[in-house]
C-alpha cells in the first residue's frame, strides 16, 4: 500500500523554504538598491568665461557616491561636446560630499574644441 503525499513531503518543505528565503532576500535586494543610488546631472550651463561650460551632477548612496557623480558629470559634458562634432577639453572638477550615504557632488567645467 502506498501513501499519498509522503514523497511530496519534503518538496512541500523545500518549497515553504524558498517562499521564506526570498521574503527574506526582496527587502535586502531593495535596501541594496537604494544604497547604490544613481547618479543624477543638471544641463550643461555657460560659464563666467567666454566658451567655458559648466555641468554638475549628484549621486548619494555609499562609499562610491562620488565616483558615480564624477563619471555621470563627464559623461555629460562628452556628450554635449559630441552632439555638437567637437571634442572635450576638461579644465576643472570641484566636488562636495564627502562622507558615506551624504550626496557627493561633481561640477565639471570644460570646453568644447575642434577634433583634430
Amino acid at each position: 500500500m502506498t501513501t499519498v503525499g509522503s514523497s511530496s513531503a519534503p518538496a512541500m518543505l523545500a518549497y515553504r523554504f524558498r517562499r521564506s528565503s526570498l521574503r527574506a532576500v526582496l527587502p535586502l535586494a531593495a535596501l541594496c538598491a537604494v544604497l547604490v543610488g544613481c547618479a543624477s546631472a543638471t544641463g550643461v550651463t555657460s560659464a563666467d568665461q567666454q566658451g567655458t561650460l559648466t555641468v554638475s551632477a549628484r549621486a548619494t548612496g555609499g562609499r562610491l557616491a562620488w565616483a558615480r557623480a564624477h563619471k555621470r558629470a563627464l559623461a555629460e559634458a562628452n556628450e554635449y561636446c559630441e552632439s555638437r562634432g567637437m571634442q572635450t577639453s576638461f579644465a576643472t572638477e570641484r566636488t562636495q560630499g564627502f562622507q558615506a550615504f551624504e550626496q557627493q557632488t561633481s561640477v565639471v567645467r570644460f570646453e568644447c574644441n575642434p577634433k583634430l
